[in-house]
């Protein structure tokens, strides 16, 4: 093979081993759908880090779970209408369907809390944790309430308001409230759970309101939003948080090399082809 050969050879060797080799995707397990009995949203300590994480003791032994493996289903039994009462006029107008998970629970349903019992976390909390929600994307709007000593409704989270949030939770704490959804589909749930002294974690509860199929539901909202985000614009420019790209330089590098490559072998053969395949 001629020097020149040889050469490019070596050097399209070097590049095409340069090339990051991209991991092979991770399967994503099928998330818990979970539609009757307790559950409870709540921090932890697991490994030293502060996580955000939802307690399912719908199956005997309580088992913490990733906010991301799992998907709420609130089913038809929690349809309700909207009672003729002015305390009740920032859910709509009386007679209005909404999906109401309530403070108290209800058969059939699944019944959402929040806490902050776990043992890893009671002096982490210090004098307490500030619960966030920072967004909610879903085809209606979402209210989460308590019902006062007299009957009255407070809200703690409301889609109506401006982000981000905040309300605070005790060390110890475990409670519950009423989780309402004007409207069937897919809603996301932006959450953040944090300390005073600078323990964070953010995390998204997945909720589907009504019939059909929770996971399906969850992947089209999803994918829709990802699509809208990502869509090209003019003003749009990568930062130090977006994912890397393609490696195009080194691609180009080792395209130009290979044509390279063929380039001299073609020259190569004409040359033997033209002395009558003497050297």
């Amino acid at each position: 093979m001629p020097r020149l050969t040889r050469a490019l050879a070596a050097a399209l060797a070097a590049a095409l081993a340069a090339l990051p080799l991209a991991p092979p995707a991770a399967l994503a397990a099928e998330p818990v759908v979970i539609a009757d009995g307790h559950v409870d949203l709540g921090p932890r300590l697991v490994d030293g880090d502060w996580v955000v994480q939802l307690r399912d003791d719908t199956d005997g032994e309580p088992v913490w779970r990733d906010p991301a493996d799992v998907v709420l289903h609130v089913v038809d039994a929690a349809k309700n209408t909207v009672p003729d009462d002015p305390a009740y006029a920032f859910l709509g107008a009386p007679g209005g369907d909404i999906w109401v998970l309530p403070q108290v629970q209800a058969p059939g349903v699944v019944w959402p809390g929040w806490n902050t019992q776990d043992p890893s976390v009671l002096d982490a909390a210090g004098r307490g944790v500030d619960w966030r929600l920072h967004g909610v994307r879903g085809p209606g709007r979402f209210e989460l309430f308590l019902n006062g000593d007299f009957g009255a409704p407070r809200t703690i989270f409301s889609s109506e308001r401006p982000y981000p949030q905040e309300t605070g939770v005790e060390p110890g704490a475990h409670a519950h409230g009423n989780w309402v959804f004007t409207a069937p589909g897919a809603y996301s749930l932006d959450v953040e759970m944090a300390t005073a002294d600078g323990r964070s974690d953010r995390a998204t509860l997945e909720v589907h309101v009504g019939p059909g199929d929770p996971l399906a539901a969850v992947e089209q909202s999803a994918a829709q939003s990802t699509a809208q985000s990502t869509a090209p614009s003019a003003t749009s420019s990568a930062t130090a948080d977006d994912p890397p790209g393609p490696p195009w330089g080194w691609i180009a590098l080792g395209g130009v090399l290979v044509a390279g490559l063929i380039a001299a072998l073609l020259t190569a053969r004409f040359r033997r082809a033209a002395t009558g395949g003497r050297r």
